[in-house]
């Protein structure tokens, strides 16, 4: 059995999802709901759950004011927000669990089996989906990413290329490590499209910073500043070109 408890400020919200854990996973019992930060501080004093569900916007502050308070809270997060794009892709780069308002059985189910599985996102990466919510006009400028036993956190500019491996990915580092990741190209390349990284080839996402050269020969590659070349696919050539024209103007 595990335990749980909801800081949601919205009432229906809350009654909705009490519901829903109750139903849907008998395995988590409720010990406690909050709908402040105020409330939710008075709590976790009591009881530090298996899982939180903490919703980011409260009346008196966020949900990142109660985990200041609490700085070496062990329990599982789950934030609980509202459909917000910039809140989306906060939470990708940070590699933190969130469920969507409205979400359904199966995204609910989704969150709670990793939170189950995965680490404590540690302060580094709600440090990152802190300052990417606050202000989503500034990229971000670190990424976590999932291993099969860890979590690493990575600077944009250590990353020279991504590259696919069926359905999992393989970073490329600036000091030579590989860090093989259990998500698709895909998933990554629109992850990273505004922060000069560019899908060359069906099997390649290359930061731009890191290119010196393209050899239009042998089919047309990319000429990395590591001594590595990348191929650019036949449909690629003409974006590329033109990239790089507009970098070098």
């Amino acid at each position: 059995m595990h335990t749980a408890i909801i800081v949601e400020d919205m009432i229906d919200a809350m009654t909705l999802l009490k519901k829903d854990i109750e139903t849907q996973h008998p395995d988590i019992e409720i010990i406690a709901t909050a709908q402040s930060v105020v409330e939710a501080a008075k709590v976790l004093r009591k009881n530090q759950p298996d899982i939180l569900f903490l919703d980011i916007m409260l009346g008196d502050g966020t949900g990142f004011d109660i985990l200041e308070i609490f700085p070496d809270l062990k329990s599982k997060i789950i934030f609980v927000t509202a459909s917000d794009e910039f809140a989306i892709r906060a939470f990708k780069f940070a590699a933190i669990d969130y469920v969507l308002k409205p979400y359904s059985n199966a995204d609910l189910s989704l969150a709670i089996s990793r939170a189950k599985e995965q680490l404590q996102p540690n302060k580094e990466r709600l440090q990152i989906l802190k300052e990417t919510i606050a202000a989503p006009e500034k990229k971000p400028n670190k990424i976590s990413l999932h291993t099969l036993d860890q979590i690493i956190i990575v600077s944009l500019d250590d990353i020279i290329r991504c590259e696919s491996d069926s359905n999992n990915t393989i970073f490329h580092l600036q000091d030579k490590r590989k860090i093989f990741v259990t998500k698709t190209l895909k998933y990554f390349a629109d992850l990273l499209s505004s922060h000069d990284f560019v899908r060359v080839h069906q099997s390649h996402l290359v930061n731009l910073q890191c290119i010196s050269a393209y050899i239009k020969t042998d089919g047309g590659y990319l000429m990395l500043k590591n001594g590595e070349n990348v191929p650019v696919s036949v449909r690629k050539k003409t974006e590329i070109i033109e990239i790089l024209d507009k970098m070098h103007r």
